[in-house]
């Protein structure tokens, strides 16, 4: 379908352990480890064209009309966005915002009339997520993971 709309800003990322989002765990899951998410490098990426290149590439593909996509900016649901270093698997992990399942009880937009449109908001947003994550990782970032795997590992 497509969309041909104002790309949002990029998100200022936050410096939340990802361990805390309900869809991700990174490394040993363990909130609180000292780890290098590698944020501000995310966000110099974000900032220097990877956000606009991940949009337009999106934008080109979405199943999301201009009514949903201006749902999703009303709600600034862009703005929510996380994006951090996962080590462990070598790749860009995301946290991708959504509407909550609770949002015909708080009324949380006017224009929102079924879950249909929330589900479709939602997996769009996460398609994004998926799509700067793999842009980030494979155009931006030239440094490798540290991470070393025990060599005690039992053979399977």
């Amino acid at each position: 379908m497509g969309l041909d709309v104002t790309i949002p800003d990029p998100p200022e990322l936050s410096f939340v352990d990802p361990n805390e989002y309900e869809d991700a765990t990174i490394g040993s899951g363990d909130v609180g480890t000292d780890v290098d998410y590698r944020r501000e490098e995310l966000q110099g990426f974000l900032e220097e064209g990877a956000w606009e290149q991940s949009f337009e590439e999106w934008a080109a593909d979405t199943d999301l009309d201009e009514r949903e996509y201006a749902i999703a900016r009303d709600l600034d649901l862009f703005a929510g966005f996380d994006f951090f270093w996962d080590d462990f698997a070598d790749r860009v992990g995301y946290h991708a915002p959504g509407i909550p399942e609770d949002w015909r009880e708080r009324g949380y937009h006017p224009d929102l009339d079924s879950w249909g449109t929330v589900s479709g908001i939602n997996a769009e947003l996460t398609e994004f997520g998926q799509i700067v994550s793999t842009v980030l990782k494979a155009e931006y970032i030239d440094w490798e993971a540290e991470y070393e795997p025990p060599e005690d590992l039992p053979d399977f």
